[in-house]
């Protein structure tokens, strides 16, 4: 089967899901498979376990599963009830209290919330390229729109080379290339990597003290001179651009890294590589839990999907040695995966975010 990219979405009548779902106005409709759709970090792993779903499942259609952004996969997931919007947001962060209240405006009530297991956010060079060792305020200096200036003020960003940051690290070009504001990675990528690497200077460490806006505000602003570069939703394709573009340095998840360790190398950032160890003790500073949302009251409308969500939980999907740490997932210690089995047993609903 292919990677269930399976963009055609078949509907066909019955009576049933025209009672569940009236509500958004689908009456007589329903969706002959179920459709994920959200981050481009959590799509590898939701299509492993689609394709294994399909497999076991061959007389219902392969789920359909799609990388839209954690941002933009939420928004689609919180229109409303019904088949013309998808059962699962794949989410590489938390749902927010704002998106939270933007399902329930919308009819989803009831969302229930499934941590999937850990990952890593990597910055990461072509194999042929040189070696980067990441440390305190480095990402901060290297990819912030401003930085403090020679008599304290903010300036805009003065470094065009990274040895200009830190003497040390190599003399090329800042160039980074990473994911867009639309994605769960962006968001990831600001609060991990450029909090604490901004908290590392003592203006902005004072900053965040006296002013947490606008501390915020000048740690999550990234240049837009070039040294940062939204890449779209496709973490290969930032793979790709690196063994293209001698000097450059990309920012996605460890997953990738693991897909394509022949062709890029990652850096170290405070002293730590990452990797499953690192990532899943906290040792390694830039990572972060990975989620799948799924509208409750799509449970016994959308064929398949309960029996889905218990394939996605399963010890040979999540556990230590399944099939998706194969794929670069870090599996959750034994005992909150046992946690999370429960949430899908019992189709437990989340409370609102804080």
């Amino acid at each position: 089967m292919s990677s269930t990219l399976i963009r055609r979405l078949s509907v066909a009548g019955a009576a049933a899901a025209a009672l569940a779902l009236a509500s958004c106005g689908e009456s007589g409709q329903q969706r002959n498979g179920i459709w994920a759709a959200g981050s481009s970090t959590v799509f590898p792993f939701a299509t492993r376990v689609a394709e294994n779903f399909g497999r076991n499942n061959p007389e219902g259609a392969p789920p359909r599963v799609e990388a839209l952004g954690t941002g933009g996969g939420i928004q689609a997931f919180c229109q409303g009830l019904g088949p013309r919007t998808p059962d699962v947001a794949n989410a590489s962060r938390r749902m927010k209290g704002s998106e939270f209240d933007m399902c329930v405006e919308n009819g989803v009530s009831e969302i229930i919330e499934i941590k999937i297991g850990y990952d890593g956010l990597v910055v990461a060079t072509a194999r042929s390229g040189a070696d980067f060792v990441i440390e305190g305020s480095d990402l901060y200096l290297a990819l912030a729109k401003e930085v403090p200036g020679p008599n304290g003020e903010f300036i805009a960003n003065p470094y065009r080379t990274w040895d200009q940051v830190r003497p040390g690290l190599p003399a090329v070009r800042i160039q980074v290339y990473g994911p867009p504001p639309t994605s769960g990675t962006r968001d990831s990528w600001v609060e991990l990597a450029m909090t604490p690497s901004a908290e590392a200077v003592p203006q902005l460490a004072d900053l965040a003290e006296s002013d947490s806006d606008r501390f915020e505000a000048i740690a999550h602003t990234l240049r837009e001179d070039g040294a940062w570069i939204d890449s779209g939703e496709n973490d290969n394709a930032i793979v790709q651009t690196l063994t293209r573009t001698p000097g450059s340095v990309g920012a996605f998840g460890y997953s990738f890294l693991e897909e394509n360790i022949g062709e890029v190398k990652p850096a170290s950032v405070n002293g730590v590589f990452p990797d499953l160890e690192t990532i899943a003790s906290g040792d390694y500073p830039i990572s972060r839990s990975m989620f799948i949302y799924v509208k409750k009251a799509h449970i016994g409308v959308t064929p398949g999907l309960e029996a889905f969500l218990i394939e996605f939980t399963s010890e040979a999907a999540t556990g230590r040695g399944g099939y998706l740490q194969d794929r670069g997932m870090v599996p959750l210690p034994e005992a909150e995966r046992t946690a999370q089995r429960a949430v899908v047993t019992n189709l437990t609903a989340m409370a609102r975010p804080e």
